[in-house]
């Protein structure tokens, strides 16, 4: 009869060295690194090298596309293809589709960074269909289970890159008027898919970190912003600034309101979640600067912009990437040293590029300081998790070595 041993685990196991199949077992492994550095270096090359952009989509386009794009959708493209397998049981892109998605993405960076039109039509390729794939992966497992609560976010990941080709499309016909309303369009569109991401997952994740916490999940209001958000895009197109302003004005509020009531006294000392309602409450404001702006008052066009890209994408961005990758990848939810710090470097960026908009004698160095601190904020996040990211997870079963009959197996 066979003896079977089971050698455990020594109580110093060695460091799990990396692994590929780890790295691709779900979205936002890949693609939260990949926006969260090319945040890091776009910015650098905007601010510090922008000799360097002198392709088709070169200066502020290039700027504008990569951060919309490049950077914020990309995130958004990582969470909602992970959250999307909660929701349905279906991941909606296995390792070879979410491989191809990464070498999608990063075609398109290389190609709408380089000179040439050879380089832009490879960067306009890659970067559509990237979208396509991502609205076709999120199609396959939300209509394929029948999750109608989610049916929208596939047409949204659709008007996302949608309004990315126009807007390329746009840059390459150097129409600026042209090129800014795309551009509103795309960030229009994002603010929709952020309300809708956040407005349900913030409450949940407030929930479940404070003991006895009770507070409304607010299910009618999101239709209220989804609709208000999507006719937002619609008379921007149509050029319709009065209708505009009023459908932002209430896209705007909700957030607002529904934070009051999600007690925001509660979380001020829980970092996961006081950067989230920080940075809804930012999004909500960018909204209203929106309508403000949309109604004839005189802002300069990228104010509204950088109040819900920066105030509100950005500052959700660096909680969301911190909290969900925390969850999925098995680690304590809680914040250290590096995560906090991250967290106060884009505040620092957001309230340094406020107000740097206003041209004064200091404005330049303003500037230059909100880029230091934005990268050094996304310098940390890498530091932080990038180790993470490549390897399993530590909760993981590790591999059980067993010795059948003086032979191991």
């Amino acid at each position: 009869m066979s003896t079977l041993l089971q050698i455990d685990e020594p109580a110093a196991s060695p460091r799990v060295p990396p692994s590929l199949r780890a790295f691709l077992e779900m979205g936002f492994r890949p693609l939260y690194l990949a926006g969260t550095g090319w945040a890091l270096l776009a910015v650098a090359l905007w601010i510090f090298a922008p000799q360097l952009l002198q392709g088709p989509l070169a200066g502020v386009a290039w700027h504008a596309h990569e951060m919309m794009w490049g950077y914020v959708a990309t995130i958004a493209v990582g969470f909602l293809m992970t959250a999307g397998a909660n929701w349905t049981g279906v991941n909606p892109m296995p390792r070879a589709v979410l491989l191809a998605a990464c070498v999608l993405w990063l075609l398109a960076r290389i190609g709408l960074l380089g000179h040439g039109p050879a380089w832009f039509w490879l960067g306009f390729g890659a970067e559509a269909a990237f979208f396509l794939l991502a609205a076709l992966a999120m199609a396959r497992s939300v209509y394929g289970t029948r999750n109608r609560r989610n049916y929208a976010v596939p047409l949204l990941l659709l008007g996302l890159g949608g309004s990315d080709v126009l807007y390329l499309l746009a840059a390459l016909g150097g129409d600026y008027g042209l090129l800014m309303q795309r551009f509103n369009a795309g960030l229009l569109v994002m603010a929709v898919i952020a309300l809708l991401v956040s407005r349900r997952v913030i409450p949940f994740f407030a929930m479940r970190a404070v003991p006895g916490l009770q507070i409304p999940m607010h299910e009618k209001s999101s239709w209220v912003q989804l609709i208000a958000g999507t006719l937002a895009v619609l008379f921007g197109l149509l050029q319709w600034s009065g209708p505009q302003a009023l459908a932002l004005a209430v896209a705007g509020t909700q957030p607002l309101w529904q934070l009051w009531s999600w007690q925001p006294r509660a979380v001020r000392r829980k970092p996961l979640l006081w950067i989230l309602y920080l940075g809804y409450a930012g999004l909500g404001l960018g909204l209203l600067t929106a309508a403000a702006q949309a109604a004839g008052t005189p802002l300069r066009s990228a104010v509204h912009v950088h109040v819900i890209a920066m105030a509100g994408f950005s500052v959700l961005i660096i909680g969301m990437v911190t909290r969900t990758a925390l969850g999925h990848l098995g680690r304590p939810l809680a914040t250290d040293r590096s995560m906090v710090t991250s967290y106060g470097l884009v505040l620092a960026a957001v309230l340094l590029r406020l107000a740097a908009l206003h041209p004064t004698v200091v404005s330049g160095l303003l500037l230059q300081g909100a880029a230091l601190c934005w990268i050094g904020a996304f310098a940390l996040y890498l530091w932080r998790f990038f180790p993470w990211m490549i390897r399993p997870r530590p909760d993981q079963p590790p591999p059980v070595v067993t010795l059948t009959a003086g032979r191991k197996k």
